[in-house]
């Protein structure tokens, strides 16, 4: 008997082939293993050939996951032995690998003084190292990846080609020999940069971390693009990085050398802990216990991460603080992956640039993530997590694009029987952001051969995402924006059926035309109906008023209240002019932060939210009844900010737990699981408190982003359930 074996997923590029290869010679089964386009064939006969299946997946590599089997009988070939065999080219469907922080096995190595690659900075193997971001085509061979121009030695040769050993076709194997150099550049003259000369790779690192004791800032390239790095206890270097990106207080991620540092500074949970040691290694935002100044002013938590990169633990070698390490890249703009283009956008922002010759294909931010209790939640999905594939139980026709919103956005392809979710492209506000989504769509295209028959967009006519989908000679569904997100939830956790969906964040272009954002829903995989909403208000200052609330919010005060503020009659006037109307809760937040003393403006995306959370006090229980007959209203709780403004504790806690209580009221009145998702629930406090006390089964967003970075998601999902 022959049974052939075609498994898809990740299963490229992750040590599968070798795994198969052992297990199959343990049984002294004979055949072969090969990756195709369309994922991993094998082929085996002999006696333990119906035990080889269990076998494989007890003991699959770390980095791989199966999401389809396809077995066939067929009649014996009686094969001499178990070869791997090339690989072939067909229709493209395997999944991609994410990049991996680098492996336990790997940093052993490096620092073994008899080991060839002892402190070789870009050590890696099958179970770490690029892959996405140097990955020109499927399948995952070296010669399609932007390693094909370092030819291997023959001591690498010889491990690439052996099944046994943990680096055979790992693709970006090097050592001193046959890898990629770092190179150090310093600033001269005019703005310009020379590149210095050192004997030894490590000397080059040992040179970086001696200028950033001295408080210089550098620019360092990782997996998908540089970093800004300084060091993170120097105030002056803080804040110089700060005028010269022009970003006066948004909060900067911090790196650590490990988690005993992280525990210096930070207060920690155990779920906490598991995701900063994670092999994705993202950015987790986490309690402060010891404020660094400058870092994260106001608020009370930060966002840490490990070193990932060989680079990164070399250099923590010789320093014994955190650092800094922000995505090089003009605000709005993706993250910088080439050293001519970071010279050209940012030169005037570092003194020191540490690069090498691997090229980056794909750039790719650092992941972010929260923990929630025992879960947690996306917000940013990049490095580590992206692109991510999902298994589909039914055949998709016709493929099927997603181009997703205008903030946060990422794209979504469907087609077989996958989908696969982009990482994180940013806002499309610039023009560099605006190339970055155009070239990603292109890269997952040629990755795939990739055609789609529908694009799925937004309704906002406004969006770029849905300018570009209108001018395509392709067929072009809108979906609303917050339906979107409901439909995102519901993909991740394959739900069908009726649920009661709360859908809060900041702007979305709503069916009436209106700017929706605080929307309850009851919700099934093909209609709507929209059964209450934020009591709606004037958006004064349009979107210069998620900036600048203080017109906005006076305006909707009791007058004998709204009069202790400069600009009530301004306000007032204003309130009869023409703005859209909205239903927005981050809008509501921004009004209760500013009427409440928390803020005078926002200063960057979600400062209203963070303040509110830093102040909130469970042992306080009141609050105000929001919801209506028809609505719900929110105005009283205004009111209560202005009148207790300075009072912030109190505030803080009555707001969330009026938000909590509306959502409470609302699901009795309905035999309904729930669906939470949009960006406000990113808070987390909110969202802790919502599980507490809210006694209904409840759904929200994990491993996709709960913010519009799942948007193309809830497209592709809406897309795949009605016309397919």
């Amino acid at each position: 008997m022959r049974i052939k074996y075609l498994i898809n997923g990740i299963v490229q590029g992750v040590g599968f082939r070798p795994t198969v290869y052992k297990i199959a010679t343990a049984l002294n089964l004979k055949g072969y293993v090969l990756n195709s386009s369309n994922g991993v064939i094998i082929e085996i006969e002999g006696k333990s050939a119906d035990i080889f299946l269990d076998k494989l997946l007890e003991n699959l590599p770390p980095l791989a996951k199966i999401d389809s089997v396809k077995k066939e009988v067929l009649p014996p070939k009686n094969y001499s032995t178990f070869e791997i065999l090339t690989s072939q080219y067909t229709q493209k469907t395997t999944s991609i690998s994410p990049d991996i922080s680098i492996c336990d096995d790997c940093i052993e190595e490096m620092f073994d003084k008899n080991n060839k690659r002892y402190l070789f900075p870009f050590i890696n193997c099958t179970n770490c190292g690029p892959r996405y971001t140097i990955i020109k085509d499927i399948p995952y061979d070296r010669k399609n990846t932007s390693m094909a121009k370092f030819k291997m030695c023959k001591t690498c040769e010889k491990e690439y080609l052996n099944p046994l050993d943990r680096r055979y076709h790992a693709e970006p194997t090097c050592c001193y020999e046959c890898g990629p150099k770092l190179s150090v550049k310093c600033k001269v003259k005019n703005g310009k940069f020379k590149e210095i000369n050192f004997d030894k790779e490590i000397d080059k690192i040992k040179f970086i971390a001696k200028k950033i004791k001295e408080g210089k800032i550098i620019a360092i390239k990782g997996l998908g693009g540089f970093h800004l790095v300084c060091d993170a206890t120097n105030e002056k270097a803080v804040s110089e990085l700060r005028i010269r990106k022009n970003r006066p207080s948004k909060p900067f991620a911090l790196m650590f050398k490990n988690i005993e540092t992280i525990k210096k500074y930070c207060n920690l949970t155990e779920n906490d802990k598991q995701l900063i040691l994670s092999k994705e290694k993202p950015i987790v935002i986490v309690k402060k216990k010891k404020e660094l100044k400058g870092i994260a002013d106001n608020i009370d938590r930060y966002g840490v991460f490990l070193p990932y990169t060989p680079i990164h633990l070399l250099l923590f070698e010789y320093i014994d603080f955190p650092i800094v390490a922000t995505s090089a890249n003009i605000s709005d703009e993706p993250i910088v992956r080439d050293c001519d283009e970071l010279i050209e956008k940012l030169g005037n922002v570092v003194d020191y640039i540490l690069d090498n010759n691997r090229d980056i294909i794909n750039a790719c931010d650092d992941s972010v993530i929260q923990a929630i209790d025992n879960d947690f939640i996306t917000m940013r999905l990049a490095r580590g997590y992206a692109p991510k594939s999902f298994y589909v139980n039914k055949k998709i026709k016709p493929n099927i694009l997603a181009v997703g919103a205008n903030q946060k956005n990422t794209i979504s392809l469907a087609f077989n029987n996958k989908v696969i979710l982009s990482s994180h492209i940013g806002d499309l506000v610039s023009v560099g952001s605006i190339e970055y989504f155009k070239r990603t769509i292109e890269t997952f295209r040629r990755l795939y051969s990739f055609e789609e028959d529908i694009i799925i967009c937004d309704k906002h006519p406004y969006y770029e995402s849905t300018k570009w989908a209108k001018k395509q000679d392709t067929q072009v569904i809108q979906l609303q924006h917050h339906i979107a997100h409901a439909y995102s939830t519901m993909f991740e956790y394959n739900l069908d059926g009726e649920y009661l969906a709360f859908v809060f964040d900041g702007t979305g272009y709503g069916d009436d035309g209106n700017i929706w954002g605080g929307e309850v829903f009851i919700v099934n995989r093909k209609s709507y109906k929209r059964i209450y909403h934020f009591k709606e208000f004037k958006l004064i200052g349009a979107e210069n008023a998620i900036k600048n609330p203080s017109n906005m919010a006076v305006s909707l005060l009791n007058e004998e209240i709204g009069n202790k503020f400069k600009n009530y009659k301004l306000a007032q006037k204003l309130k009869k002019a023409t703005f859209p109307l909205t239903s927005s809760m981050g809008r509501i937040f921004d009004m209760v932060a500013y009427l409440g003393g928390f803020i005078e403006k926002n200063e960057y995306e979600g400062f209203s939210g963070l303040m509110i959370e830093k102040y909130f006090n469970s042992e306080i229980d009141s609050y105000i009844p929001f919801v209506k007959k028809d609505e719900i209203d929110f105005i009283e709780i205004l009111n209560f900010a202005a009148l207790n403004r300075g009072n912030f504790e109190l505030i803080a806690t009555v707001f969330i737990n009026s938000i909590v209580e509306a959502i409470n009221t609302i699901s009795k009145m309905y035999n309904m699981d729930i669906i939470l998702s949009g960006g406000v629930f990113q808070n987390k406090t909110l969202l802790k408190e919502i599980l507490k006390k809210v006694n209904k089964k409840i759904y929200f967003n994990k491993t996709i982003p709960i913010n519009d970075g799942g948007i193309s998601i809830g497209q592709v999902a809406y897309a795949i359930w009605n016309f397919n």
